[in-house]
């Protein structure tokens, strides 16, 4: 089996809305993601779950084409451009703005929906949140009004920290403002922060010989999709340097992370499938505003505090949503 098609199966018959579907069993929605199946897991089971809320299950009454990048990010071109010949009736974009310009340029006729942690209307993806225009709308979280928060978390985790490290990918169209607010933050608590630039997988070993060598003694992870497909690079080169680190998504803590702070893939890839299913159904991109996912969490993992041999401060450990043994 190809493994960037999926058809999962079990289901309901469908009451479509929309007359032009009603003439076809089953209408296929195509999904291209930046990364894997094995790191978007979370994700699928979102969207599944989004699409099944609204009474389309894939392998019965809707199909799925699967295309995953697996990390090549210049791939994404490629798979678009097949879904598109497929004439699936949606494409749905996971993994940030890279996937959905991907999708966008390939076409302006076929609905697009997309998950997003950046702004999409300051990158360039729509018009304004209320009436995105075009045939492109979605979700996002906002991940950079997140930075001064994950700075403030950082230093209470680690509050004898006088250097902070910042993984970031300063081609992220966000990048500058996130830095930005951590800069401001940082300076408010007197930190000083080294940022350290990673753009690809080969960058993150050189990132991390840079914090032994600075002697960086905390770090965060922003936002991206380069540090999601490499998340278990970049929390064993973490684990071997023993540097607590903080991270954007509870995944890496399931794998091992210290601490995480920010929104719910799951929550936000959930409201992804809802919007698809509308669109399915007979609505128009231009007539869905853009969602914002507002379930932020905070995941903690204790077994990786006892390896680093730190304690997790009551007070964080009592807003935990989550605590790991």
């Amino acid at each position: 089996m190809d493994r960037r098609t999926f058809f999962l199966a079990a289901g309901t018959l469908p009451i479509w809305t929309n007359p032009a579907l009603a003439q076809s069993t089953r209408p296929t929605i195509g999904f291209l993601a930046s990364g894997s199946p094995e790191t978007f897991v979370t994700v699928v089971t979102g969207f599944e779950e989004g699409l099944k809320a609204a009474g389309l299950v894939a392998g019965s009454n809707v199909v799925i084409e699967y295309r995953w990048a697996e990390g090549q990010f210049k791939r994404l071109p490629e798979l678009a451009a097949e879904l598109v010949q497929k004439q699936v009736d949606v494409i749905v974009t996971m993994g940030g703005n890279v996937a959905v310009l991907a999708a966008k340029r390939a076409t302006s006729v076929i609905p697009i929906v997309f998950l997003t942690g950046d702004d999409p209307v300051s990158t360039g993806l729509v018009e304004s949140l209320n009436r995105p225009g075009g045939n492109v709308t979605g979700v996002t979280w906002l991940a950079g009004e997140l930075g001064a928060k994950n700075l403030e978390l950082v230093s209470e985790l680690v509050p004898a920290a006088t250097t902070i490290g910042v993984l970031v990918n300063p081609n992220r169209p966000t990048a500058t403002a996130q830095l930005e607010s951590a800069k401001e933050a940082a300076k408010a608590i007197g930190k000083s922060l080294l940022v350290l630039k990673v753009s690809q997988k080969d960058d993150i070993d050189k990132a991390f010989a840079d914090i032994a060598q600075a002697r960086v003694e905390a770090l965060f992870v922003t936002v991206d999709p380069v540090f999601i497909v490499n998340r278990v690079q970049i929390i064993e080169a973490s684990a071997k340097q023993r540097v607590p680190t903080l991270y954007f998504q509870r995944e890496f803590v399931d794998l091992g992370g210290l601490v995480s702070y920010g929104a719910s893939a799951h929550d936000a890839s959930r409201l992804v499938g809802g919007y698809a299913a509308r669109i399915l159904k007979g609505a128009k991109p231009v007539d869905l505003p853009i969602q914002r996912s507002t379930k932020i969490e905070t995941i903690v993992n204790l077994k990786t505090a006892r390896s680093l041999g730190m304690t997790i401060p009551p007070n964080l450990l009592a807003r935990a949503d989550e605590v790991i043994e």
